[in-house]
């Protein structure tokens, strides 16, 4: 046994260990920091397969900014967890039964004879490292799907921001429109004392 398969075993049990704690855990920050050690194993195993864009995009993406606003959720939100636990044991024998078909379907996966040193690399990508590969092929065959998931995505941070943004009525706001109108005789008023 080689030594990046030694490693693969050890992330591999720690990544499944960390999930069942996941899932597990009573407490929901708890279970938040079960699920970063998940993604870094899950990372370090990217990295032994030679995906080293994907290993720290999962970092840097998961770990680094869906997990902190998870756990900015969790820690701001008084949630009650004990009400949300109450169906775990009626849906524990669905999700048992699909958990043993995914653990048969990955088995499958490591038990079948494939070599990927014999297969060609895909027409047209340059060779090297894959971050070089997957940025070749992202922006030259895949380029306007890109640009729509850009667009998409820039849709839905502005309709987000549309739809949280409130006025409130105690607040003093500036109108443009009103100010630009303003002029010396609609401003100034002179007011003579009268005695």
């Amino acid at each position: 046994m080689t030594a990046s398969q030694v490693l693969f075993y050890f992330f591999g049990t720690v990544l499944v260990l960390a999930a069942l704690r996941v899932i597990t855990a009573r407490n929901p920050v708890h279970a938040a920091l079960f699920l970063v050690l998940c993604f870094f194993n899950a990372a370090a195993i990217w990295l032994l397969a030679y995906a080293e864009f994907l290993a720290i995009t999962l970092v840097l993406v998961y770990v680094g900014a869906v997990m902190v606003l998870f756990l900015f959720v969790v820690m701001m939100l008084d949630i009650n967890f004990d009400k949300l636990r109450e169906g775990f044991w009626k849906f524990l024998p669905v999700a048992g039964g699909i958990g043993v078909l995914m653990a048969g379907e990955m088995a499958l996966i490591l038990y079948t004879k494939l070599d990927p040193s014999t297969m060609p690399p895909p027409a047209g990508v340059p060779t090297g490292s894959n971050t070089k590969a997957l940025g070749a092929v992202l922006y030259t065959d895949y380029l306007l799907a890109f640009e729509l998931a850009a667009v998409i995505l820039l849709v839905a941070i502005v309709a987000a921001i549309a739809i949280t943004l409130r006025r409130r009525k105690e607040s003093k706001y500036q109108d443009p429109r009103e100010q630009l109108a303003a002029n010396a005789g609609n401003r100034l008023k002179i007011i003579k004392d009268v005695k």
